[in-house]
């Protein structure tokens, strides 16, 4: 369970370095809240507290349906497009992903002038040559949290019905209480009767 946490937080602090690169907010906030949850499912396991790893499961769904989003928006699916949509900027930046100028073996080449719907403080540029879109990059990096995030998902319920049963077999051999147990009195069969004696008395 912890090495598959430790797996979790490595990839997604690679991740959220190139999301800020990119300046994909939404991206940047998810990965933020992943990380501080996956802190939470660690301490949960190391100090055996099953409602922190509880937690953490059901954020892992969210985590999933998170990542088929991000998937679905780079691959177009149904009415996305990454070329208009900023869904990922929260429509404050017109800034895609990091990897679209920096893949591997993409050529960017500046293209001037710039047309007239250009911003100003954008450069228009074509990037050509890439050995992987940068879409399938990104899509790459979604895929493996899902991976990830099913694997921990599958640890969390394990590990919740070790700690479970753990609990109740302690509580059925009595727990906490059996500083306060007492074993079977003997009773005893013999009943004390009470003794009575005659005490002379002197006449004289």
């Amino acid at each position: 369970m912890s090495s598959t946490l430790l797996s979790s937080s490595v990839c997604v602090l690679e991740r959220q370095i190139f999301d800020f690169l990119g300046y994909q907010w939404a991206p940047i906030l998810a990965n933020f809240v992943h990380i501080i949850i996956v802190i939470l499912g660690l301490f949960g396991t190391i100090q055996y507290r099953p409602r922190y790893i509880t937690g953490y499961a059901v954020w892992l769904v969210l985590w999933v349906t998170w990542n088929v989003f991000v998937i679905c928006f780079y691959l177009e699916a149904g009415d996305l497009s990454k070329e208009t949509d900023l869904i990922l900027t929260f429509n404050i930046s017109m800034h895609r992903s990091w990897w679209m100028e920096n893949g591997p073996g993409c050529t960017v080449t500046s293209v001037t002038p710039a047309p007239d719907w250009a911003p100003e403080d954008h450069r228009y540029i074509t990037v050509s040559g890439c050995f992987l879109e940068y879409q399938y990059i990104e899509v790459a990096h979604s895929s493996l949290q899902i991976v990830l995030a099913l694997a921990g998902f599958i640890y969390a319920c394990y590990v919740v019905k070790c700690i479970t049963e753990e609990e109740d077999s302690f509580d059925f051999i009595g727990g906490f209480d059996s500083y306060g147990y007492q074993g079977p009195q003997k009773t005893s069969h013999l009943q004390l009767q009470p003794m009575y004696m005659q005490i002379p008395l002197d006449n004289n």
